[in-house]
């Protein structure tokens, strides 16, 4: 099972959950964990008993809310060893971090806005980091200024981080956040509403955890999400 790490205190759960629903779609048995504080999983994924702890199915994609670490979800399951091709594995603490042992990942996102909060609080996640971490930047903003990119890096400068060359940019406020909150109302996973940037970045992320798939047969995925085959 390929771990694959979303770190930061911005919210990722809609975003995790559709880069499920194209790993899903592209045959991949994916399990999507929120080890965050606020669990915002517990509350858009549908399930019908809900409890401290738990694992349910949404739209073929297995989802974890609750547990600290991979052996908790195991023994849950009751198995020895997880059969899922990818895990999708969304922390914002230092602690989880370390339980989930994403040092060791095959990749990891830090997901951020440019607000200061998200900032801040998102990079002393590696804090305690006493090696170097990989990281792709995945970035929320409204403009995408230059200025935004060189105040993260100059933060990020006091932390074991090392950038990859890959940037993954959404733009706020262009109608996304309407089309997620309407998927969360009628509880299915729809793209039809989705902007061509935004497809275009869970695109890219896909292509960074799969890596030998090409973009056609991602787009065409997409697409087939889209029309909602």
């Amino acid at each position: 099972m390929e771990r694959i790490g979303f770190i930061g205190v911005y919210d990722k759960t809609d975003l995790l959950i559709n880069i499920a629903k194209i790993l899903t779609m592209l045959d991949k048995k994916v399990l999507l964990i929120d080890s965050t504080v606020t669990q915002k999983a517990k509350y858009i994924v549908p399930t019908i008993t809900p409890t401290t702890s738990y694992v349910t199915n949404f739209e073929e994609i297995d989802v974890a809310v609750g547990f600290k670490n991979i052996t908790q979800i195991k023994e849950y399951l009751g198995i020895e060893e997880l059969t899922y091709d990818i895990a999708l594995i969304d922390v914002d603490t230092s602690k989880e971090l370390e339980e989930f042992e994403l040092a060791n990942a095959k990749k990891n996102f830090f997901v951020t806005s440019f607000d200061v909060y998200s900032l801040k609080k998102g990079l002393e996640i590696f804090a305690g980091l006493n090696h170097n971490l990989n990281l792709i930047k995945v970035l929320f903003s409204i403009e995408m200024l230059r200025e935004e990119e060189e105040y993260l890096d100059f933060l990020a400068s006091d932390y074991k981080i090392i950038w990859s060359d890959y940037k993954i940019y959404f733009q706020m406020e262009n109608g996304d956040l309407s089309a997620m909150m309407e998927n969360q109302r009628t509880q299915r996973i729809k793209f039809k509403k989705l902007s061509a940037q935004y497809k275009d970045g869970l695109l890219v992320i896909v292509q960074q955890i799969l890596e030998n798939a090409s973009e056609g047969s991602i787009r065409k995925i997409i697409k087939n999400i889209e029309k909602g085959v």
